[in-house]
């Protein structure tokens, strides 16, 4: 029975115009990608069929309108509401687009063992293969989301900043310490802080001319919230890292960076983000040694230098 639950605005998702508008800019080869990150967005009706499409893309990609309609219990003017949340001017867009990403995916066996639950008794080969499948597919999801244009001004905003501030919780925390270490490797006087006490007091220190990067994969961590705020509060550039483009960390930012996630058994959504998110931090380090290069390469060089005596002492002790 279809449920027209979606022609009342209960059944319509919190999504504006400018939020259609950022994923109308997205690669078409990211619809999988796109609707696992707009999902957490959407209510009622639109909630349902974007559920219904990540259970089964496949199946989604031959449907007909009025079936995809019948097998979420929507309504085709439900699913031409859904297009155009996730930046499709109709469900002929969307569905070629899922066609071609499943088919790609297929080909490249991206697939194997993804949304299979690893049970206790898995060899670990099979346990790598799912690993490998799944960090894979959200390796292409996050290229697929990140908008290149904001990685861009993030690069410029930290190459031109006197200081870098890095705030994350937990496993967010030991990402945003490997940014800081990176950093600090080519000259960039950055720091990274897991406490809250710590971490605000440092940003109340910042100022115009200055960075600050809240890493959360859910973009809901209240520290990291509470962090970043403040030191946009002092006028600094503010850098969101997160899964989620509508969350609280998203909406205070001046840049956000987004990332996909493929979660597997033993490694929910916050953990599965890591690899993501080192990429994405990867890119924008080396963005930033592109635009300091002469500054970068020096300090680097010397940072290399002052290790390397120890680095012989140890293979001598070898």
């Amino acid at each position: 029975m279809v449920d027209h639950e979606a022609e009342t605005p209960e059944g319509t998702a919190v999504v504006d115009a400018d939020t259609a508008d950022r994923r109308g800019s997205l690669p078409t080869d990211g619809v999988l990608a796109r609707v696992r990150a707009g999902v957490g967005e959407l209510t009622g009706a639109l909630r349902r069929v974007a559920e219904h499409v990540l259970s089964d893309p496949e199946a989604a990609a031959r449907a007909t309108i009025v079936e995809l309609a019948e097998r979420s219990g929507t309504s085709p003017a439900t699913i031409t509401r859904f297009c155009r949340a996730m930046g499709f001017e109709g469900y002929a867009d969307l569905r070629l687009g899922i066609a071609a990403e499943t088919g790609r995916a297929r080909s490249a066996g991206w697939t194997v063992d993804i949304g299979r639950e690893i049970q206790p008794g898995d060899p670990l080969a099979r346990v790598l293969g799912q690993i490998m499948a799944a960090d894979t597919r959200a390796m292409h999801d996050t290229a697929a989301l990140l908008d290149l244009t904001e990685v861009e001004r993030a690069a410029v905003a930290i190459a031109g900043a006197s200081r870098v501030n890095i705030f994350g919780a937990s496993g967010s925390a030991l990402v945003g310490a490997e940014m800081q270490f990176s950093l600090h490797r080519i000259g960039v006087a950055a720091w990274a802080w897991s406490d809250v006490h710590e971490g605000l007091a440092s940003a109340a220190l910042l100022g115009p001319g200055d960075v600050a990067l809240g890493i959360s994969h859910t973009g809901q961590t209240r520290e990291t919230i509470e962090m970043l705020a403040e030191a946009g509060s002092r006028g600094a550039t503010t850098v969101a890292l997160t899964g989620f483009p509508r969350s609280p960390l998203a909406e205070l930012a001046d840049i956000v960076l987004l990332t996909a996630s493929q979660a597997t058994t033993f490694r929910p959504d916050a953990l599965s983000a890591r690899h993501p998110q080192l990429v994405v931090l990867d890119l924008l380090y080396i963005a930033v040694a592109q635009r300091t290069h002469a500054r970068a390469h020096a300090a680097f060089r010397r940072t290399a230098q002052a290790v390397d005596g120890h680095k012989a002492e140890k293979g001598a002790a070898a």
